[in-house]
């Protein structure tokens, strides 16, 4: 019987379209052009880093990041806050605990996400990042470490993200069930491909996860 959800963060908890449009701004092209070099990656299988070698070749990231932190010290520059959560997060969230599950967040983020996300108040057992476990995602340990915070059996656990490569595959290998969400340009694409068979369940949103635990158990 599964006892715990564990979810990804961002394209799962959060919309990642205000970040990508900063970045957009930042590097000088329009968002059609951002959002467009992201979408190819996703689709060809490559990194979201691959977006920025494309419409600006050569760039530095790490700098970039510094040298924005310069320039706007005060401003959200590549992060997110309770704004740019997904509109269903918080009452879906809250009607997991309510049933009875435990909700814990672990996803590939910075350090600083941590803050960001405890700072919310959602109804949560706990938050954990990839930089803070010093793992990340679609390595063993990450859902070694999973397993361990939660304080369950791997077939106890219910992995929700909106990728195969990085959530549903690498979480099912470790013997939990695992959820598809279709959003961002990840979920979407990868809800199409025959290994997305692989879940056990493919939801539009997080409100359809509660109806889904009862038939998976």
């Amino acid at each position: 019987m599964i006892k715990a959800v564990v979810l990804d963060v961002g394209e799962t908890l959060i919309d990642e379209t205000r970040i990508w449009s900063r970045w957009a701004d930042r590097l000088g092209v329009s968002g059609f052009v951002m959002m467009g070099a992201l979408g190819g990656m996703a689709a060809l299988d490559r990194s979201h880093r691959d977006a920025f070698e494309l419409v600006r070749p050569g760039l530095d990231i790490e700098a970039e990041l510094a040298a924005w932190a310069r320039d706007e010290p005060d401003s959200l520059r590549n992060h997110f806050d309770a704004d740019d959560l997904y509109p269903d997060v918080r009452e879906a969230l809250g009607a997991l605990g309510q049933a009875g599950y435990q909700v814990i967040i672990a996803g590939n983020q910075p350090a600083r996400a941590y803050d960001a996300l405890i700072a919310m108040g959602l109804p949560v057992d706990s938050v954990h990042t990839s930089e803070g476990w010093g793992v990340s995602k679609p390595a063993p340990e990450f859902f070694a470490r999973v397993a361990a915070v939660a304080g369950r059996e791997p077939g106890e656990i219910l992995y929700v993200g909106d990728r195969l490569d990085n959530d549903v595959l690498p979480a099912g290998r470790a013997g939990m069930r695992t959820a598809l969400l279709r959003r961002g340009p990840w979920g979407y694409l990868h809800a199409e491909r025959p290994a997305a068979k692989a879940a056990d369940v493919i939801a539009d949103d997080l409100h359809a996860l509660l109806p889904a635990l009862a038939r998976l158990s």
